[in-house]
């Protein structure tokens, strides 16, 4: 008998509720960060912070097919992806793939030219906050997750800790810059945000045109 049949209906959906709101709150979250992250990556000149929110832009319209995945799987446990969430995935594919192609452009062009940024301060700041945010939620989805005997929720814990993955790089990148003012490592930690954006696009269009869920079910 598998785990999910000892929780009572009222903990089953209480746990669900749980997983609807992480994925509010992720969204939210990734709008605010998105933000944040665009507005002072351009106005310190700094390719990996703007990069870095871009992705969290693309972070929102994950989190969408997320809230509506988790509606569906409360209804139906068994049931596979529906239109909308192929849908989104294919939209935050293709977003991924045109985050990449813009990032690797620009990367190339600044490294060539010998441009940097005025400061990375604020990409260590930002940085800091998502890798301590992104561990509570991966934390948040996993519990949630493992109580349910949930495959499609752990899956998007297992993405949540992507997300750290490139805020490592961003503070790696940041800080580096920022005590000894070596050139092109923001060009350079920008192409290493670029390739997990290219990992999560490919995944995405793979996981829209699957119902087999592996190490995430969407992208972060």
């Amino acid at each position: 008998m598998d785990t999910i049949s000892f929780i009572n209906t009222d903990n089953k959906v209480k746990l669900y509720k749980a997983a609807f709101w992480l994925a509010l709150f992720t969204i939210g979250y990734n709008t605010i960060e998105g933000l944040v992250s665009t507005y002072l990556g351009y106005e310190d000149e700094s390719l990996s912070l703007f990069g870095f929110g871009a992705d969290s832009f693309i972070e929102v319209i994950s989190g969408i097919g997320i809230a509506h995945m988790v509606l569906r799987i409360q209804r139906s446990a068994n049931s596979t992806r529906d239109t909308f969430e192929r849908t989104a995935l294919r939209i935050t594919g293709f977003a991924f793939y045109t985050l990449v192609v813009g990032l690797t452009i620009t990367s190339i062009y600044n490294i060539w030219t010998g441009h940097k940024p005025e400061t990375t301060f604020w990409g260590v700041v930002i940085s800091v906050i998502s890798i301590a945010v992104m561990w509570a939620l991966v934390y948040a989805k996993e519990h949630v997750g493992n109580k349910l005997n949930s495959d499609a929720i752990l899956a998007d814990a297992g993405c949540t800790r992507v997300c750290i993955y490139m805020s490592v790089i961003l503070l790696v990148a940041s800080g580096i810059y920022e005590l000894t003012g070596v050139p092109y490592i923001d060009s350079i930690g920008t192409l290493g945000i670029a390739y997990f954006a290219f990992k999560e696009g490919r995944e995405c269009f793979e996981k829209a045109s699957s119902d087999n869920l592996c190490g995430s079910d969407c992208c972060c």
